[in-house]
């Protein structure tokens, strides 16, 4: 989505846990759930 919308030079970071210790923590675990940090470039 990221290159369809035009960024360039697009780099994605590891999985991080954001829910550990959270109310929706189990939901997360059964499906997986992470969250990625994303870096990108947009050519002017």
């Amino acid at each position: 989505m990221l290159k369809e919308s035009g960024f360039e030079n697009i780099t994605i970071g590891p999985a991080v846990d954001t829910f550990g210790g959270a109310i929706g923590e189990q939901s997360a675990r059964a499906f997986d759930v992470f969250a990625y940090a994303f870096l990108a470039t947009k050519p002017t």
